[in-house]
């Protein structure tokens, strides 16, 4: 595993400037080609918003920067020692502006990234999503252990971010155990009513995901279910985590963890989670196909 601090370069230089910025992403071009690919808009009204926004994220951003190494090495060793993984990846530190707060890349053996100007600077809260991120390419690695064939994956089906969201978050629950379970899913201290509202009307938006499941396309699902910037039908964004992890627990359930980590592999995959979300709601299983 390779850190690359970039946070290091803006904390000592930064101006509040737009030209500043850009001679910042350029000194690290690929790992800002990936965020601003897809993580964040790439625009001077955007930039200026977030310069704006650097004075109030200072001393968090300076904080979680002295903070965040030494979690990520204390994350990465609890997973070699409880599920026997090593990480060839790339560790990005980044300041973006204000998008994704971490991510994993687009690669089989994922790099990751993390934007500290969104990160909680709480300790615990840190070492959530950096186990939660951890956790996407622990399942990758031990599936392609398994001998995923990776060429036959739909990762444009809302069934694979269903399993993969719902995956790592059972990581962090184990990696990182005790804390109020909406920390899990916000990585903050702000998710409480998210969470409560989440457990009191899981059999309403359940249902509401499912329909949409059978009529709209991947993208608007994502956009409503799994983005920051949707949640338009019941007033909460990212309801679609919670739902992923009900589907995962209820996989380690019926096949045990293990088993449960790579179940995507299996060519039935998709059809078998389509099973578990008409069972759910009473939806008619053979209504169970993405437009």
């Amino acid at each position: 595993m390779k850190i690359i601090d970039t946070v290091s370069f803006f904390l000592q230089n930064y101006q509040p400037t737009i030209s500043f910025l850009k001679e910042y992403y350029k000194r690290y071009p690929s790992v800002f080609h990936e965020y601003f690919s897809y993580h964040c808009k790439d625009t001077e009204e955007r930039h200026d918003l977030s310069i704006k926004k650097y004075q109030d994220s200072w001393s968090s951003i300076q904080c979680v920067h002295d903070l965040i190494n030494p979690l990520i090495q204390d994350v990465v060793q609890k997973y070699e020692e409880e599920y026997r993984v090593q990480f060839p990846v790339e560790v990005n530190l980044i300041v973006g502006s204000y998008g994704s707060n971490a991510y994993t890349h687009r690669q089989i053996i994922p790099n990751v990234t993390f934007a500290l100007e969104k990160l909680s600077p709480e300790p615990e809260h840190l070492r959530t999503i950096v186990a939660h991120e951890f956790g996407h390419a622990t399942q990758n690695i031990l599936t392609d252990k398994e001998g995923m064939k990776w060429e036959r994956m739909n990762w444009n089906s809302p069934m694979t971010w269903l399993n993969q969201e719902g995956a790592a978050t059972h990581f962090s629950r184990k990696i990182v155990g005790g804390l109020h379970p909406s920390v899990y899913f916000s990585f903050n201290n702000h998710g409480y009513e998210w969470f409560e509202f989440a457990k009191k009307n899981e059999d309403e938006f359940l249902l509401a995901f499912a329909k949409d499941y059978t009529s709209l396309s991947a993208q608007t699902i994502f956009s409503e279910w799994f983005s920051i910037n949707g949640g338009k039908k019941f007033g909460h964004s990212r309801l679609g985590y919670y739902i992923a992890d009900l589907f995962f627990q209820d996989q380690v359930i019926k096949l045990g963890e293990r088993d449960a980590i790579t179940a995507w592999k299996d060519d039935n995959f998709i059809r078998n989670a389509e099973v578990w979300l008409s069972q759910r709601t009473g939806l008619n299983k053979n209504s169970m196909e993405l437009l």
